[in-house]
């Protein structure tokens, strides 16, 4: 049991420490931009659903791969706030509540949303290369999958997750998102799936950009540099010697 436990401190512990502080000195205010995005996702959930505003809503933020490349990329922010209508809305709301408000907490909300979209333009740049490939070739589309409505938060969601497990070294939670996400692309193979992945992808890469400029970083403070603080001090020691004192 003991093993177990320390395990799972080692896992979850420097996560759990950081979100617990995080909230015991703001409360509610250490997330703003995730209750923000919570209230924009319920509401285009309300509106999307009415007669009047669902091709509304189609406009602001509805992307397909059919569609000219500039508009995509004009809708995609938005995008991830406009919930799937085949999926229950209380999914959607849940995972932005727990993962964006972590992401939120540990990596700060401007780092959360450029994660965020860079895992959602992932996807959705891959929607267009898959096609243009054709799905006789391997990482391909078919050509119908042009017109699949690419919206919701979960390639947001499944980024940041990955991106926050590798900054706090959650390595098995990390494998199992990982993990999990290929069976779900085995299992049922379609745009979502692949998407994912791609998401998985991108935030791997940052991973990668940002590990390597932490060793640049820290490359520059123990470089040629760094010593010469010390050498400084030997110099100054052996050039003032000073005759010992008598008592």
């Amino acid at each position: 049991m003991n093993r177990v436990t320390a395990l799972v401190r080692a896992e979850w512990g420097p996560l759990y420490r950081a979100v617990r502080d995080g909230i015991a000195a703001k409360k509610w205010r250490a997330i703003p931009v995730t209750l923000t995005a919570v209230c924009l996702t319920a509401l285009m959930q309300y509106v999307q659903n009415q007669e009047w505003g669902y091709q509304f809503v189609q406009n602001l933020g509805s992307v397909r791969a059919e569609e000219p490349l500039w508009l995509a990329l004009l809708r995609t922010p938005l995008s991830l706030f406009v919930p799937a209508l085949d999926l229950p809305v209380w999914g959607a709301l849940g995972q932005i509540l727990l993962v964006f408000g972590i992401a939120e907490i540990t990596l700060g909300w401007w780092r959360m949303l450029l994660i965020g979209y860079v895992a959602t333009l992932a996807g959705t740049l891959y929607a267009r290369f898959g096609i243009w490939l054709g799905e006789d070739r391997p990482l391909g589309l078919p050509a119908s999958d042009a017109q699949v409505v690419d919206t919701g938060p979960s390639a947001a969601v499944v980024g940041l997750a990955v991106y926050v497990c590798w900054r706090y070294r959650a390595w098995f939670t990390m494998a199992l998102v990982v993990g999990a996400m290929v069976v779900e692309t085995v299992i049922e193979d379609n745009l979502a799936g692949r998407e994912h992945l791609a998401a998985i992808v991108a935030v791997l890469l940052l991973c990668a950009l940002s590990a390597l400029r932490q060793r640049r970083r820290s490359g520059m403070w123990s470089g040629p540099g760094a010593g010469s603080g010390s050498t400084t001090e030997v110099r100054r020691g052996s050039g003032s010697k000073r005759p010992p004192s008598h008592s």
